[in-house]
Order: structure tokens, then sequence, then C-alpha cells
């Protein structure tokens, strides 16, 4: 009788614990789904934060600081200032005359996306600014502007005056000698983005290279 009841206690000491064991799991996945929510409540505070900072922020006033006030000479040799443009479009691009490909598709491409406006690319200036002074006069300019468009105002000036006009569009522009170290034959690493600006000046619009004539004249009719 002792031994049974013996067994007995050690039975119902089993069973104590199946019916505890169940309680485990829910445990794990009460705590689970604790720790799930505590660490996408951390991610969405990063992603606010990240959100609410300025970085994010700079790219709007930064389209809206690009374009000013510049005094240049155009490829008759006339004085320009901005105000000469005020009240028409801007289709601006800044490169230079020795360049082999960049600056000529780009170019090609404005003059062809005027084409396709027609009549209403009236109401829109082509300018193309040297980023070179030393080498495009305004009388190189005008030989080579006769060939994308016979309204392209080509425009150069000092080195000083040239390197305010590129600050005001926020353009890049520096020299990159030729192998052969000639100090007259060299290449100009430079933006290459085409600029609409408004007839107050102000910036509307970019066209990135090779953007294609046809997307441009879309973009530009946007704002005719």
């Amino acid at each position: 009788m002792t031994k049974a009841g013996k067994g007995k206690t050690r039975r119902s000491q089993k069973t104590a614990v199946p019916e505890s064991a169940p309680i485990k799991p829910f445990l794990k996945g009460r705590v689970g789904q604790i720790a799930v929510l505590l660490v996408v409540g951390f991610l969405a505070m990063i992603v606010y934060r990240i959100s609410q900072s300025p970085i994010d922020k700079t790219p709007a006033p930064q389209a809206a600081a690009i374009g000013g006030p510049f005094t240049l000479v155009d490829h008759e040799n006339r004085p320009v200032t901005v105000d000469y443009f005020k009240g028409r479009l801007m289709l601006v691009y800044f490169g230079y005359t020795f360049c082999p490909d960049i600056c000529p598709t780009a170019l090609t491409d404005m003059g062809n996306a005027l084409g396709i406006l027609g009549e209403a690319a009236d109401k829109v200036t082509p300018v193309f600014i040297t980023v070179d002074p030393d080498r495009d006069t305004p009388e190189h300019l005008k030989e080579y502007l006769k060939f994308f468009h016979p309204r392209m105002v080509g425009l150069t000036g000092t080195p000083e005056q040239t390197a305010a006009a590129l600050k005001a569009y926020k353009v890049y522009a520096a020299k990159a000698l030729v192998e052969r170290g000639d100090a007259d034959d060299y290449l100009m690493d430079h933006t290459s983005i085409i600029y609409l600006m408004g007839p107050d000046g102000a910036y509307k619009a970019h066209f990135s290279h090779r953007v294609g004539a046809e997307d441009m004249a879309k973009g530009i009719q946007k704002f005719l």
C-alpha cells in the first residue's frame, strides 16, 4: 500500500507539468509580440527623425536659388545682362565650343526642341554660356552657333564674369589637360544640364543630358 501511495504521488506530480505547459508558449508569444512592437516603434521613430532632418529639405532651396544676375558679352560682342532676357523663357546650357560630343548633342537637342514647338518657340530664347572664356571669343561663338539654331545667343566674358554666371546656376567646370601636355589643348569637365528659366529669370525646370528633343519640347510646352 505504501508503494502504491508513492506511485500515485509521482503520477500526480507528472500530470501537473503537462497542465502548465501551454502557459510557456503563450508567454513566449506575448514577449515576441512586445519585442516586435518595440522594434517597429524604434524604426518608426528613426524614420520620423530622418524625415524631419534639414538634409531632406535642401533640394527645394537649391532649385529656387538657380539663376541670378550676370554681366557677359554676346556673340555679337555686345554687353548683355540677365535683364536682356526678361519677358521671355530662357533655355540655358553651359558648355564650350571645343567640346567633342556632349555639348554638340545638347545644343542639337535644344534646336530640335524649338523646331518641334513651332511658332510657340518664339517665346523661348536658347542661350549658350561658355565655361571656357579663354578660347571662346565672341567671334568663335558666332561661327560655332550657326550649326544649331539661328536665334541661339552665345555668351562669354572675362574668367571672373563667367565664373559668376557658373556660380549663379550651380554649374561645375574645370580644365582637364590632355595627355600630350599642351597647355592650349585641353578638355573641360562641366555640368551638362539644360535649364529652363521663366520670364522673370526664375528657375522653372531642367533637362538632363540626352533627354531628347521631344521630351524637352513637352517640358517647355508646360510653361508656354
